[in-house]
């Protein structure tokens, strides 16, 4: 019975880092390094609460979430691939213009420098019989929970089974050998950072829902972790999904054991502990694609 309770509290931590992780692997794969994952999560979860706020309706929020995580992408995307700009520095841009902008927005529309009024969180799903069953009900009561274990399958068949899929993996290994054969290297990777924001947005959209309520810098650093699990992954959105129910259950030992003799600091470093011996090569060694983090220059 604790072991499902447990590996319910796993799944749920785990969801924020594996969409984020898995929009990171499509920016990636076609060449984009997206450290902006953070700032793209952070801003999904201010608009969440914005819109669920403003509508009192949780599906408003989702859809408000998924607008900003899409346009923050863009911003990222016009930077890194149009103008060729530093993918790493813009990325960090991103997250530190995030942390700002939903501080002050924050402050303006809440009057509040640390967090919001409670809003509605996504209804519950109960689904017979197995919404019965302990630890399974809890697992499967999130909308988004469902939602998420759908996407690493249907990400992961884009990928890898599509046209879109091969072409975007081209690009990310040989952006000039893709030009050649008529590909649009600019429209491609736009296409990649810009799913990637849809899925940092919703990943957002899922941390206010569950606190029914936005928290300055209420991301914690897990968009780091995220880019970290899609590292461990191998750039492999089912390999990623799989490191961040790791660094998931790591986070729900952390919760479970507070309170015990443990002490606390070592308790709150865990997830980051895990994350780097995983990050120092115990699951073997990772490539990235070729040409990630290299802006593609059509007249070079």
């Amino acid at each position: 019975m604790d072991v499902l309770l447990f590996a319910a509290a796993a799944v749920r931590i785990s969801v924020p880092y594996a969409l984020a992780a898995m929009g990171a692997s499509l920016s990636e794969r076609g060449g984009v390094v997206c450290i902006a994952l953070e700032g793209l999560m952070l801003n999904g979860a201010l608009a969440y609460t914005l819109g669920a706020y403003a509508t009192q309706n949780p599906w408003a929020g989702v859809a408000c979430a998924l607008l900003a995580g899409l346009l923050t992408a863009w911003l990222h995307a016009e930077a890194t691939v149009r103008f060729r700009a530093d993918q790493i520095t813009t990325g960090l841009g991103i997250n530190l213009l995030a942390a700002g902008l939903t501080r002050f927005v924050l402050v303006r529309v809440f009057h509040s420098s640390s967090n919001s009024p409670r809003v509605p969180g996504l209804p519950e799903w109960r689904l017979p019989v197995l919404s019965d069953l302990p630890g399974v009900g809890a697992l499967l009561s999130s909308p988004l929970v469902l939602v998420t274990l759908a996407l690493v399958v249907l990400v992961h068949a884009l990928l890898f089974r599509t046209v879109f899929g091969l072409r975007l993996r081209a690009i990310g290994e040989r952006p000039e050998a893709a030009a050649t054969l008529g590909l649009s290297v600019t429209r491609h990777r736009f296409a990649g950072v810009l799913l990637c924001g849809l899925l940092a947005g919703l990943a957002g959209a899922y941390l206010s829902s569950e606190q029914h309520s936005f928290t300055d810098g209420m991301t914690g650093g897990r968009g780091y972790i995220a880019l970290a699990a899609m590292i461990v992954g191998k750039w492999n959105p089912m390999g990623a999904a799989a490191a961040c129910l790791l660094f998931g259950a790591a986070e729900a030992l952390q919760i479970k054991l507070q309170g015990s003799a443990f002490p606390s600091e070592l308790l709150q470093a865990l997830p980051y502990l895990i994350t780097m011996l995983a990050l120092a090569g115990f699951i073997g060694r990772a490539v990235a694609p070729r040409a990630v983090g290299t802006p593609y220059d059509p007249e070079s």
